[in-house]
């Protein structure tokens, strides 16, 4: 299962992602002088919110994603990243891993758009679900990234996205769809292994696509044409 990877850590982009989101969050908990950072100025200005995205606000699809509401919000994602990212990336490659981790983030804002566009949203978790789509798409293939278990894993955390209020369901369901979506393209529809098969024009039109149709649905529903 595992790549040759030349030169460099093969979990690089993972590390790079984890210490972003901290970052961010310490920022956060600078502003916000609490470990609950929902009042922070980086919050109010960048997580994710219907109105403001249909105010122009556009870059709120994107800094929603690297925003979180407390300590266990951003432990539990950073977790998640970790212990799944990590084996995604070593599998797919840097560029791969990052291409489908972003057009995941994407779509979970177009899915919680889709269900609560007037929500405060933040998180990394719509990323996160992309690359738990990613894994059960590749372990039905019995390619194991996941070590077998990507059908459980996914399960388990979409039954804990529907039992625990103030989850974002849309979020998770948008980002597993992304997911699913990047390595259906990567594996040029099923026919090709995603980390060895030739990145050409097709497949990056193909990506391309994708963001353009989260875009556009997140669009559509702030504009209540969805």
């Amino acid at each position: 299962m595992r790549r040759a990877v030349t030169g460099g850590r093969a979990d690089l982009v993972t590390r790079a992602l984890i210490i972003v989101n901290v970052l961010i969050y310490l920022a956060e908990l600078a502003q916000s002088g609490s470990f609950s950072a929902t009042n922070s100025q980086l919050v109010v200005d960048g997580a994710l919110y219907g109105p403001g995205v249909a105010d122009g606000e556009w870059y709120r699809l994107i800094t929603g994603g690297f925003l979180h509401a407390n300590v266990i919000h951003i432990g539990f994602n950073m977790l998640m990243l970790w212990w799944f990212g990590r084996s995604l990336e070593l599998y797919l490659g840097r560029w791969r891993f990052l291409a489908l981790y972003s057009i995941s983030l994407l779509a979970g804002s177009a899915g919680a758009l889709l269900l609560q566009p007037n929500a405060l949203t933040v998180g990394a978790s719509g990323a996160v679900f992309g690359i738990l789509g990613a894994g059960l798409f590749l372990e039905r293939r019995q390619i194991y990234v996941f070590g077998g278990s990507a059908m459980i894993i996914v399960v388990v955390n979409l039954v804990i996205s529907f039992a625990f209020p103030g989850i974002s369901v849309g979020g998770h369901l948008g980002g597993l769809v992304g997911g699913l979506a990047a390595i259906l393209v990567l594996s040029r529809l099923g026919r090709s292994n995603p980390a060895y098969s030739r990145f050409n024009l097709q497949t990056a039109a193909g990506l391309v696509a994708i963001v353009v149709i989260a875009v556009l649905v997140s669009y559509l529903r702030v504009r209540g044409l969805a």
